[in-house]
């Protein structure tokens, strides 16, 4: 059967049409495809999702449930994550989606959220090993550690790319407030405390990773299968911060062309982010992946209960 998953995030929202097999317990994407509406903009200062933010997520759907008919999937699942978490309209907003395109959007907690996400990163490759996954969102960081799908430790930081670009990262790089993004994302990593277990892999997920990881190639244009797997090291995300801190945000466009395309002004933010993290728990190197949210949901919810 096929199912399609939507990941409504506060940056992005993403569509996995999934081939599962509840027998053999497999998962394969099908079609994938996102936008980046960035619902969350702004809703630090007005803990609102604007009107405008509201109807662009609305056409974005409309369109993921035309393409999941299309694809005849048996159920359309959507999930929303930090911006539902704070917006004070947020159930009005998941009630005009609803009345609007029948999608019924269920807003995950943090935790939750950084479970699936673990789930969905390690179930393939990564299950029999000490796994740490990171996922820097739009407007919050979930990590979490464990093995064999099931996690002994997991996080939910309030602070993603674009709560840290709106607060540091606004206007000429002349004027970015780099002390300050450093002192605020460390402030939220001393809540971490995993310790008791080694990590043998730590794995990232999501746009920062997957377009650092596309800078790096040097491709053209975003290709899920080559960016799967590739390797960041620490080293790699230092020279990033340097060359990007340099960069306006349309210079950063003009030379990474499509592989940047929305995500230009957020790629500071995301990399001081996984920069500090790898530092605090003291990673050489990171795994990029393309699967998380979107995968763990079916994962968890279609295969068994972990």
């Amino acid at each position: 059967m096929k199912i399609a998953s939507i990941d409504v995030g506060s940056n992005t929202v993403i569509l996995l049409i999934a081939e599962v097999d509840q027998n053999l317990k497999t998962i394969k994407s099908v079609y994938d495809l996102q936008f980046i509406p960035r619902i969350s903009e702004g809703l630090n200062e007005t803990k609102l999702i604007s009107e405008a933010k509201v109807f662009e997520l609305l056409q974005i759907l409309l369109h993921y449930k035309e393409v999941a008919k299309n694809y005849n999937c048996t159920s359309v699942n959507a999930f929303g994550t930090n911006a539902f978490r704070i917006a004070s309209n947020s159930q009005d907003v998941i009630n005009r989606i609803k009345e609007e395109s029948g999608i019924t959007i269920e807003v995950l907690s943090g935790e939750l959220e950084a479970e699936y996400s673990f789930i969905g990163a390690t179930y393939e490759s990564f299950s029999s090993m000490n796994a740490l996954v990171i996922d820097i969102g739009g407007g919050s960081t979930e990590i979490s550690l464990g093995k064999n799908c099931k996690i002994r430790n997991k996080i939910s930081l309030p602070i993603g790319v674009v709560s840290l670009k709106e607060k540091f990262f606004n206007g000429h790089p002349e004027n970015y407030n780099l002390t300050g993004a450093y002192k605020e994302t460390k402030k939220y990593l001393k809540n971490i405390d995993f310790t008791g277990i080694d990590i043998d892999i730590a794995i990232a997920i999501a746009g920062t990773s997957t377009t650092l990881a596309s800078i790096k190639k040097k491709l053209s244009e975003y290709d899920e299968q080559a960016v799967e797997g590739d390797e960041l090291e620490f080293s790699d995300i230092n020279c990033f911060i340097n060359e990007l801190s340099k960069l306006k945000s349309e210079e950063i466009l003009n030379k990474y062309q499509t592989v940047v395309c929305n995500r230009e002004d957020l790629l500071l933010s995301g990399s001081i982010l996984l920069y500090n993290i790898m530092s605090y728990f003291q990673l050489n190197k990171v795994i990029v992946s393309t699967k998380g949210l979107r995968y763990g949901v079916i994962i968890k919810r279609y295969f068994y209960d972990f």
